[in-house]
């Protein structure tokens, strides 16, 4: 096993990334795709960092192949119709493999259909088709790349009883009431903690900085003696950072979270939060390309594969900016593996 990513390849990735953003460059992958070998992809806004991240690590991919792939994006994590027409778009160009990332498990099934109809191998990431209806639409992907949001979790957990040796209270702010995702990541942090800490309330503060800003302000008037936060993403953490300063507890209040955006990072290294769980959007999607050109290939590819994650402390942080957003420490890809 073997780490990939090189810091040149993040470089150039994340310029493409955000001249696509900007919609200021020239469409390079767009115009590639439509030839049978090539690769695409199709996956979340681009109005979000972490999905900005996970194209910088498809087109490092894709450069270091020797291609460029065309990445489709949905508008926003709402749009699940607009996912699927540019899936069914590529689907008629027929690709030598395509890369999805769906929006829920379903969205994109009767895409996925035209491509395995086709004979197309399919790349799972991120986020998990629903496998019931891949499976109905004899659509199943070849393989699925992503996070162990329960590992992130207890990685936080963990971190937490480092942070508070003698116990306190702690609050839970995940995202949407209900989110896979995210009950994951506060189960395995209170599977972590057991009785090492009292978790008093677990509130939903749907993914927004604003929302946990208020969520977690309102938990500190009602908790003067609240010791620390575990949050569900970075974003959603500097709102509670914001509410922690505004009650003059900076540095007294432990804030873990899961993400490891720019943003959180540098949470990190001013010091409104204590520690981030990265997980690495941009090695996901270097990955998923790996895959497909193994899969391409006539590789046969491992059924599920799990992405590198990483504490982020104030001891390591200067290393995770560095390298971002790129992992600072090496990480297994088995596809790329495959292609030695």
């Amino acid at each position: 096993m073997r780490r990939v990513p090189s810091r040149r390849l993040a470089a150039a990735a994340v310029a493409a990334s955000l001249c696509l953003v900007a919609s200021a460059c020239s469409d390079d992958s767009s115009s590639s795709g439509g030839s049978d070998g090539d690769v695409a992809a199709v996956i979340k806004g681009l109005d979000n960092p972490f999905f900005q991240q996970m194209e910088a690590g498809i087109d490092a991919g894709g450069e270091e192949g020797g291609f460029s792939v065309d990445v489709q994006a949905a508008a926003d994590i709402t749009d699940t119709t607009g996912q699927l027409d540019k899936l069914n778009v590529v689907a008629g160009k027929d690709p030598g493999c395509v890369i999805v990332n769906p929006i829920d498990g379903t969205n994109l099934v009767q895409g996925l259909a035209q491509l395995a109809a086709k004979d197309i191998p399919i790349v799972n990431i991120d986020s998990p088709v629903d496998a019931d209806a891949a499976a109905e639409a004899d659509a199943t992907p070849a393989t699925y790349i992503g996070t162990d949001n329960t590992e992130a979790g207890r990685m936080g957990g963990e971190h937490m009883l480092t942070l508070l040796p003698d116990g306190g209270k702690v609050a839970l702010v995940g995202g949407i009431a209900g989110d896979v995702t995210s009950n994951a990541r506060l189960d395995g942090f209170t599977e972590a903690v057991g009785d090492g800490v009292e978790i008093v309330q677990t509130v939903s503060a749907n993914w927004s900085r604003d929302e946990a800003l208020t969520q977690a302000t309102t938990l500190l008037r009602a908790n003067e003696d609240l010791a620390g936060f575990f949050v569900a993403n970075d974003d959603m953490a500097l709102g509670v950072a914001r509410a922690v300063s505004d009650v003059g507890r900076t540095g007294e209040v432990e804030i873990i979270s899961v993400d490891g955006v720019e943003d959180g990072l540098n949470g990190v290294k001013d010091g409104g939060i204590s520690a981030v769980v990265a997980q690495y959007p941009y090695a996901i999607g270097e990955m998923g390309v790996n895959a497909c050109r193994a899969a391409m290939d006539g590789q046969d590819l491992p059924e599920n594969v799990t992405a590198p994650i990483a504490l982020v402390t104030a001891d390591n942080v200067d290393q995770a900016l560095d390298a971002a957003p790129a992992p600072f420490e090496d990480y297994e890809d088995p596809f790329a593996d495959l292609l030695d």
